[in-house]
């Protein structure tokens, strides 16, 4: 049997939303579905402001522009993430200081967080690893007392919830992807969202050049005008109207990913050397990965084992401060640790019980159970 490490769930409605697109023979770039589509997210997640993007990466990097952070000023943002978070404050000058994470959510350590802020720092940008909320109530309450600005990368936590708010709500600005292994999809793409109107504005123009745009750019005659030096980031009318269809059935993904993961658990937890996914009181995990804990120091031993037996799984995350990029000296020792631990197994919503089990009894062999 060969398991992939993801597969995309679409349907018959998906077809259809992205062919209406392409058979209107106009549009395909800009067009209704984009705003129709931002609309939707805001309305779903209860926040103001949204727009698109090509990426949930050029959305990190439109906020750092947004919110104005430049050289001299220092950022907070975790090691145990994909790059594009810690990469995001370069963009524009600014400053990534690595922050250790604690071993529960594996998002940032609020204690550490309070260590490494100076007269400098400007923000903290928190993650939501693999699909749960960190402990975003505490840095929220950081950020207020030193007057930060706090951004949420929650690329891997649409539909997260955390004392029944979403992820994404409670920082000033958030970012989301829809990347192809994301909770839905639109093959790339990402959003970010805002209650601040002024940064709102800034987002729509870094968007596209720079432009301020009252209507359809490439079909109407009227005078347009350049306000800064933008950025062509936008989001195509076909991935808008693809990302239509997905939303609509978001809830059903997330309850499918959640039963596959309360499977996993109650096999893979009974297993002497692995730790399964943690869900904290209050909160939803959306288990957009499902990633283990081998405790044993056998890892990679067992990353071999399961890609023999036609089972994909990967090492998320090596810490982003040690890449050539960055080559940082910081101590995280829990970031060290857990990055040795972790490894993901396949996850998404229409995994078959023949596949799950065949995941579990593969791990349960590899530990003699």
């Amino acid at each position: 049997m060969k398991i992939p490490l993801f597969k995309i769930y679409w349907d018959e409605e998906d077809l259809r939303a992205v062919e209406e697109v392409i058979k209107s023979g106009m549009r395909w770039c800009i067009g209704p579905a984009i705003e129709e589509f931002e609309g939707k997210i805001a309305s779903y997640l209860g926040t103001d402001y949204c727009v698109t993007f090509n990426s949930g990466g050029s959305a990190l990097h439109a906020l750092m522009a947004a919110h104005g952070f430049g050289p001299g000023d220092e950022i907070i943002v975790p090691s145990f993430t994909f790059i594009a978070t810690a990469l995001a404050p370069l963009y524009t000058g600014a400053k990534p200081v690595f922050a250790d994470i604690e071993d529960e959510t594996m998002g940032l350590d609020p204690d550490d967080v309070n260590e490494r802020i100076t007269p400098r720092t400007r923000a903290i940008i928190p993650i939501h690893y693999a699909g749960v909320p960190c402990r975003i109530d505490e840095l929220r309450e950081i950020a207020d007392d030193h007057n930060l600005v706090l951004i949420e990368d929650a690329a891997e936590a649409f539909g997260a919830t955390y004392k029944g708010e979403y992820a994404g709500n409670i920082g000033d600005s958030a970012i989301f992807s829809f990347c192809q292994n994301k909770i839905f999809t639109t093959s790339e793409g990402g959003c970010a969202v805002t209650r601040d109107r002024e940064v709102y504005e800034k987002l729509k123009l870094l968007s596209s050049y720079g432009r301020v745009d009252s209507g359809d750019y490439f079909n109407s005659s009227e005078k347009v005008d350049y306000l800064i030096p933008g950025y062509n980031w936008r989001l195509s009318s076909i991935l808008a109207a693809l990302g239509i269809s997905q939303l609509e059935k978001v809830e059903r993904l997330i309850e499918m990913r959640r039963k596959n993961a309360r499977y996993l658990n109650r096999k893979l937890g009974k297993i002497e050397g692995v730790v399964t996914p943690s869900e904290p009181p209050a909160c939803r995990h959306v288990y957009q990965m499902y990633t283990i804990q081998v405790t044993d120091g056998r890892r990679d031993q067992l990353m071999k084992f399961l890609e023999s037996r036609g089972i994909s799984c990967k090492v998320y995350f090596d810490p982003a401060h040690r890449y050539t990029v960055f080559n940082d000296e910081t101590e995280l020792p829990v970031t060290e640790t857990i990055s040795e631990r972790v490894l993901t197994l396949p996850m998404y919503p229409h995994m078959t019980v023949d596949e799950l089990e065949y995941i579990t009894s593969s791990i349960g062999e590899f530990f003699g159970e």
